[in-house]
């Protein structure tokens, strides 16, 4: 099938996208639900493309894989574990795992987060110096970027502490964090599943003897969200402060359970609430919907014509929402983590290419940096454009229709560009003749015929932050299964631990640099030199 699909593509790979658009494709090519509208009309997939894909999702078994996952099934074979990061928003229902209804844990745990963050947002639970006015999450990786980007995007929501993130190694993150910080109003949360990541344990015991240089008993001042309760006993954190969850969620897929502790606090239970009701409509659509009007199915479909059949090798995220900025880095790590594979679940080399590469940036600052490339350069570069018909500031509506303005403008512009007479003509009312006339006009023109996508909701609603982010984490895994692969263990980033493992005591002059290849012992020397 995907060869059919890279012979179909050679076929149309000149035809123009902008001689495709009609009102029959413009009702077909797009997919409704609850509050978003998603239109890939701006694509080069025609009505024959799109059988033959949607064919795909049939004969790689995507619907036995979806429900096995929702049922609890170990699909993480690698690491012989369920994935269950849908069962975290639940509020109804049962899902085994082991013989054992899970679900129970679940909503036991999120009413200790509830009755927490109420305790932190009323003052019952205050620092040694009164009522908490910040709290510092400090994890890597899932535990910083999930409820980073959420406190970011939910930020008119917000009615407690304000909360700050580090993640970084880099003193320079804890230390410009804690600079403006009083340690004895600030509560500290410590995000390690198995408390042992050196980056986060790192960045926590600097953050415990600044609150012990301040505060007779600095544990009572963390929380931790581990399982290891030994470990954060031993580090000095109470039990009753230490949020557990199971191995059956991975780390970027954690926001929903007590990873996202940080946001319950910020935001109140109620918005948290309707935070998760807005993944679970997401995972209710992703299990009910024919798949030719499914969300993240057509998404990932989407995306696999353009990474696997079209050769396009990154994909570019443009929310025109300011509050979304930390998105395209979330998505960044959803999608590379994710699908960034070059074996299969069945241990064999892939057969095609992996995930592309995804980056991006807000609109519109994007504009004023990346997008000469986007539309001028020799790289294609999907596009996949976020906007919402309505902003928070309702006394600055002009600045929401030009911010829509531009959005609409930049995906008409990528498909239409502009030809060289168009160029010409504009050239040439500027007073330019001759030779440098056609020098110019070669300068402003816009080839054009780049896809992109669009992705419209409502409002930027905790409901709706809900339902993009479970929107997102269904398409990385339609794609997956469509090429193969188990998106939810990720060993690539095992190696570079291990080896800084090793080469820490080497810079700190304990151990040799002997055995490293030359160049990493050369700059072991120029590292360690006075």
């Amino acid at each position: 099938m995907f060869q059919e699909l890279k012979n179909k593509f050679l076929s149309v790979c000149k035809r123009r996208i902008d001689t495709l658009i009609d009102q029959a494709r413009v009702d077909i090519f797009c997919v409704e639900t609850d509050g978003l509208f998603f239109d890939y009309s701006k694509t080069n997939i025609d009505l024959e493309t799109r059988g033959k894909l949607l064919e795909l999702v049939v004969n790689t078994d995507v619907i036995a894989r979806r429900d096995a996952m929702f049922f609890g099934k170990k699909i993480n074979v690698s690491e012989n574990r369920a994935v269950l990061h849908t069962a975290l928003r639940k509020s109804t229902g049962r899902v085994f795992v082991d013989g054992k209804d899970v679900i129970p844990a679940v909503l036991k745990t999120r009413a200790r987060m509830f009755d927490f963050s109420d305790a932190v947002q009323t003052g019952k639970v205050s620092g040694q110096g009164g009522k908490y006015t910040d709290v510092v999450n400090i994890g890597i990786g899932g535990s910083d970027l999930g409820p980073a980007m959420a406190y970011l995007a939910l930020k008119p929501y917000t009615n407690g502490p304000k909360c700050h993130y580090v993640s970084n190694i880099d003193g320079a993150h804890i230390h410009d964090v804690l600079a403006d910080l009083n340690p004895e109003t600030t509560l500290v949360i410590v995000a390690s599943k198995t408390f042992t990541t050196v980056e986060t344990l790192t960045n926590a015991k600097t953050a415990f003897k600044w609150m012990a240089d301040s505060v007779s008993e600095p544990g009572a001042q963390f929380v931790a969200l581990s399982s290891s309760k030994e470990k954060t006993a031993e580090f000095g954190i109470p039990n009753s402060q230490v949020f557990g969850f199971e191995d059956w969620v991975g780390g970027r897929y954690s926001l929903w359970g007590p990873i996202g502790l940080s946001l319950v606090i910020a935001i109140g239970k109620e918005h948290f609430s309707n935070f998760l009701n807005g993944a679970q409509s997401m995972d209710e659509h992703f299990q009910k919907s024919e798949k030719g009007q499914n969300l993240p199915v057509i998404m990932a479909l989407v995306g696999i014509w353009h990474a696997q059949i079209c050769g396009y090798s990154t994909r570019a995220v443009l929310p025109y929402e300011q509050r979304l900025s930390r998105l395209p880095a979330y998505l960044q790590q959803l999608e590379m983590e994710s699908n960034g594979k070059g074996v299969g679940i069945e241990g064999k080399d892939l057969l095609t290419k992996s995930g592309p590469i995804v980056w991006g940036e807000p609109g519109t600052n994007g504009q004023h940096a990346f997008y000469q490339l986007i539309h001028q350069g020799t790289h294609v570069v999907p596009c996949e454009f976020m906007i919402a018909k309505q902003s928070h500031e309702a006394d600055l509506k002009h600045h929401h229709q030009l911010l829509q303005a531009n959005c609409l403008a930049q995906s008409q512009a990528l498909m239409s560009g502009r030809n060289i007479e168009t160029a010409r003509s504009m050239t040439a009312k500027l007073g330019f003749m001759g030779k440098e006339l056609e020098q110019q006009a070669r300068q402003r023109v816009f080839e054009g015929n780049r896809p992109s996508t669009t992705l419209v909701y409502s409002k930027l609603t905790p409901f709706c932050l809900g339902q993009i982010i479970a929107l997102y984490e269904h398409r990385v895994f339609v794609e997956g299964v469509i090429l193969g692969i188990n998106s939810f263990d990720q060993w690539g980033v095992e190696l570079g631990k291990e080896l800084a493992t090793e080469l820490a005591p080497v810079l700190d002059g304990s151990n040799s640099a002997t055995n490293y290849d030359l160049s990493t012992q050369n700059l072991v020397s120029k590292l360690s030199s006075e």
